[in-house]
């Protein structure tokens, strides 16, 4: 038997919190229903495209996570200095 990372399907382990409006939040469950999809399929899938629009190629399990970009207008942590430096 292959294992899901062989056969080329997504780990679900990673948990992602949002917080949104009670009232968007039971029509987006309304509207997944609707397409016959869970709300978090209807999110995976638009974090997937995102993820391919921003890698301009498709995605696929084996691509190797990368150190997140520094948000813009966000502070670099200061290197601690040395002893000799002070």
């Amino acid at each position: 038997m292959k294992s899901a990372r062989a056969a080329g399907v997504e780990e679900r382990t990673a948990r992602l919190t949002i917080l949104v409006d009670p009232r968007k939040k039971a029509v987006f469950e309304r509207l997944c229903a609707q397409d016959d999809v869970t709300p978090s399929q209807m999110v995976r899938r638009w974090i997937r495209t995102y993820i391919e629009e921003k890698l301009g190629r498709p995605w696929t399990p084996d691509d190797e996570p990368r150190v997140p970009a520094q948000a813009p207008g966000a502070q670099a942590t200061p290197k601690p200095r040395s002893s000799k430096e002070r």
